[in-house]
């Protein structure tokens, strides 16, 4: 410590020791309480520091009071207000479910089916803030897209991060599943996507406490038992919406995938697989082309 201000790796140092330490922080991978401890450093900051930069006390005052926050379990997002999202920068906020690095797959799989498309109609159902939905917005300007999510803060600050991003392709609905959507969109959509809440009512307890703790209960489970009943809804109610050559992208973990695989089978769906991407090991993204009779 130079001058008696601490620098800024010193305060990352201590930290991350602070962070791991914690019974209320979640502990996936080595080098993760690093990485929010630098994250928390920045946002005080308002720019990445160099490690050898010294701290003024106002600032580290403030970096404790929000170290304190992290260590309490509450998700670095709602700290900083912001999350990444394949190269976006989404506004977030409690009461929103917090992106995960593992649906940029789905991003990358629903981009590609609508990127083929000539005029194509994209909807995204439990859409969150948005991070699918203004991922394909952006990617395929020429789509109409649609995200569509039951509760109200999440769709309020997917509208602003659609506003502040100028993606004014990209509609967001309050409503359950398609009941929102404008009826002029049945038999005319391409590609849909969901990322369902499907962890099970008794699995609840298992979540993280920053999980479990601070993201919204609709966000992480139906409410059913099995944590599938949104699920088979959707897998019902798609085909109407669907061309005939639509697909439907359900995002859920590897040891769900056969289960959803079996549902979507059992609607009628067809070239029904599992797939993986970067993030194997804690997604799959199951897809189904629509039932044969879908509207054409």
């Amino acid at each position: 410590m130079r001058g008696g201000m601490p620098t800024a790796g010193e305060l990352i140092d201590e930290a991350e020791d602070v962070l791991r330490a914690s019974d209320e922080v979640d502990h996936p991978h080595a080098g993760k309480e690093r990485y929010d401890a630098s994250l928390i450093l920045e946002f005080v900051l308002g720019s990445e520091p160099d490690v050898d930069d010294e701290v003024s006390p106002s600032a580290e005052r403030r970096f404790r009071t929000l170290l304190a926050r992290r260590e309490a379990g509450e998700p670095v997002a709602y700290i900083t207000g912001t999350t990444e999202f394949r190269g976006l920068t989404l506004e977030i906020g409690p009461g929103a479910f917090i992106p995960r690095e593992s649906s940029e797959f789905m991003a990358e799989q629903a981009i590609r089916r609508v990127r083929s498309r000539r005029a194509p109609v994209y909807v995204d159902l439990a859409t969150g803030i948005g991070p699918v939905a203004l991922s394909v917005a952006s990617a395929v300007p020429r789509a109409l897209v649609f995200g569509v999510d039951v509760s109200a803060r999440p769709v309020a600050l997917a509208r602003r991060n659609a506003r502040r991003l100028q993606l004014s392709n990209a509609t967001f609905l309050r409503g359950d599943l398609f009941g929102p959507l404008p009826r002029r969109l049945w038999g005319t959509v391409d590609v849909i996507t969901v990322h369902p809440p499907y962890v099970g009512t008794r699995e609840m307890r298992e979540l993280p406490t920053e999980v479990r703790g601070f993201e919204p209960r609709e966000s992480l489970t139906d409410s059913s038992p099995t944590g599938m009943r949104l699920t088979t809804r959707t897998a019902a109610e798609a085909p109407a919406w669907l061309r005939s050559d639509g697909w439907l992208l359900v995002e859920v973990s590897p040891d769900r995938s056969r289960e959803v695989s079996a549902i979507l089978r059992h609607g009628g769906f067809r070239d029904v697989r599992s797939t993986k991407g970067h993030a194997s090991d804690v997604s799959r993204v199951v897809v189904g082309r629509a039932p044969i009779g879908s509207s054409a």
